[in-house]
């Protein structure tokens, strides 16, 4: 398979690093789209051996078009990108709030697959939802599944619509996880440790924290349990976060993230 990859930002170069490595690409096959010809030298010099080009009539010859812009960028590129598709092309979206319609409408072009990534995909731990057109046949739908599991898992979502709702949980997820660590680690400082201290106790934590729920059997709560004994200093903390109703305060901040992603579509 040839890919162009229009956006060529971490998300981007995480796709094509991923393709590459797992030998789903072949190098000669995978062109770097730069946004003129100053950033199409840039991206030779900071990936040597990789095709680059402007978005010009080579983008047709390509099976799929990897669209990796910022969503507000994207009625910016839209134009000349419909100028030089071809029929038999895939394109797929990791912009976030974009719907289906609108890349159909906007590039004139129905071949049309949208995802959402997070950032561990920049170590093959991603995890993507993923949707697409009508149009997009089974072989082409499998093509891409096994492209968007080089970056780690992906998820098939019929229902286009939720992939708000992914970008929301696990398209910013990550985020939420490193906001609470830092809190974690300021609260360690604030006891008295130094950063470096706090911030291996809590990283190692959040590590642990993590295989112990990857590898066991039992449910959240009973993880929690087992750590909460009665009367003790666990379930002193979580007394504090129910009253500071930290449950709700998060949940809200994930559906505002969904409402955000929505806004993005009409933007």
């Amino acid at each position: 398979m040839r890919i162009a990859i229009l956006g060529c930002g971490n998300m981007g170069l995480a796709f094509a690093k991923s393709f590459l490595h797992y030998n789903l690409v072949e190098r000669q096959d995978l062109l770097l789209l730069g946004r003129h010809a100053d950033h199409c030298q840039r991206l030779r010099e900071a990936h040597p051996g990789l095709p680059t080009g402007e978005l010009d009539a080579q983008v047709g010859t390509y099976d799929m078009v990897l669209v990796a812009v910022k969503p507000q960028d994207f009625g910016r590129v839209a134009e000349a990108l419909q100028a030089v598709l071809q029929p038999q092309q895939v394109v797929l979206s990791i912009m976030a709030g974009i719907p289906i319609a609108r890349l159909q409408r906007q590039l004139r072009h129905q071949a049309v697959m949208r995802a959402m990534p997070n950032t561990p995909a920049l170590l093959g731990m991603g995890i993507t939802g993923f949707s697409a057109a009508p149009e997009i046949d089974r072989l082409r739908l499998h093509q891409v599944e096994n492209l968007l599991n080089a970056t780690g898992r992906s998820l098939f979502l019929e229902d286009e619509s939720m992939l708000d709702a992914v970008t929301a949980v696990s398209g910013s997820g990550p985020a939420y996880f490193f906001y609470i660590v830092q809190a974690m680690i300021d609260a360690g400082r604030q006891l008295g440790f130094s950063d470096s201290v706090a911030s291996l106790l809590v990283k190692q934590t959040m590590l642990g924290a993590y295989h112990l729920l990857n590898n066991s059997e039992k449910s959240l709560p009973e993880l929690i349990a087992n750590v909460a004994s009665k009367g003790g200093t666990t379930e002193a903390a979580l007394r504090a976060f129910q009253a500071g109703n930290l449950t709700e305060t998060l949940a809200a901040g994930i559906q505002a993230a969904q409402v955000r992603a929505t806004e993005l579509a009409r933007e």
